[in-house]
């Protein structure tokens, strides 16, 4: 009887044994959109790893590390993807991450030599326009400030790309950023929580230029056969971006954790990231980029501070950038 009972008993507690096990990344909004790479890096980690692949959202990517640092080690994320290195040294100093390694063969502007971060893809930041309403942008930020065309961009507290867009003019122009920033400030419509509300405006018509990447107007020529969207260039250069996952800590389930940062860099993942999160993929797919982005404008100068610089000059250049706007 009692052999009975245990049986019984066990059989009854074997689904929960056996039960699925999760892994929980919290990324940008963009990235897990029905267009985004999220859906089909779902679908083709899920049919690896005998596991849930749970995407969070929150928000765009420089909310992302606000969130985990308010969450401490008691945030249910496992991995976060989508810092850049603009926020990597930041993340560090959190010690809320842990040490990673991955085997890949990068295909990246710079040498990388981060272990506690992977990246997964780049790209160089840009103001893009519609050639049909705006055939001949300005070449440079002090062309845009002498123009009347007009803007929109992210914030930078919460938004990569708004960030970026700050450590672009503090790279340029140094101690006159501020000066920079006061002469564009007349040119800004808005500034958006992310990317996603300041692109969506732009193509509702809302403002002449949208700062994004180099790299969109692959998805309106790509997507929508449409070649009128096109990045302007300008003279200082393009500050570049590079996108990063890196594991958290406390994780609970740091084998599927190391495994999903291994799949990151798989050909798997990297061959949908130009197609979904049109940026290019931080190592070269198999099949090579897509038709159109050899279309792409490339800076003839490219703009980067090293993350240690860019986290002691980021309040600084929040700081400058508020004050110019506010006045």
């Amino acid at each position: 009887m009692r052999l009975a009972t245990f049986a019984a008993g066990a059989l009854f507690a074997s689904p929960v044994l056996a039960q699925t096990p999760v892994l929980t990344v919290y990324t940008y909004d963009s990235f897990v959109s029905e267009w985004g790479p999220g859906p089909a890096v779902e679908a083709a980690f899920e049919a690896t790893c005998g596991c849930d692949l749970r995407f969070v959202a929150a928000g765009d990517g420089a909310a992302l590390l606000a969130r985990v640092r308010l969450e401490g080690a008691r945030t249910e994320a496992d991995v976060v993807l989508g810092l850049d290195t603009n926020l990597t040294a930041a993340a560090a100093e959190s010690a809320l991450f842990q040490p990673v390694s991955v085997e890949a063969a990068f295909d990246l502007p710079v040498a990388w030599e981060d272990d506690l971060f992977v990246p997964y893809d780049w790209g160089y930041f840009a103001f893009v326009h519609d050639t049909t309403r705006l055939p001949e942008p300005p070449g440079s930020f002090e062309e845009l400030a002498a123009s009347d065309v007009k803007v929109i961009i992210q914030d930078p507290r919460s938004s990569t790309p708004g960030l970026g867009l700050l450590l672009w003019v503090e790279a340029a122009y140094g101690e006159r950023a501020g000066e920079i920033w006061r002469a564009l400030a007349d040119n800004i419509v808005t500034v958006t929580p992310g990317w996603s509300e300041a692109y969506g405006m732009f193509l509702n018509g809302e403002a002449d230029m949208v700062l994004s990447y180099t790299t969109s107007p692959a998805y309106h020529l790509i997507a929508e056969n449409d070649a009128t969207k096109a990045a302007a260039r300008f003279s200082e250069g393009h500050y570049l971006q590079v996108e990063v996952a890196g594991m958290i800590a406390s994780t609970q389930e740091p084998e599927l954790a190391r495994a999903f940062l291994d799949f990151m860099v798989s050909d798997a993942f990297q061959s949908v990231i130009p197609t979904t999160n049109w940026m290019y993929p931080a190592v070269m797919p198999e099949a090579g980029l897509p038709a159109g982005f050899e279309t792409l404008m490339v800076p003839d100068r490219a703009l980067l501070l090293p993350p240690g610089e860019a986290a002691a000059a980021r309040d600084r250049a929040i700081e400058t950038w508020r004050t110019a706007l506010s006045r």
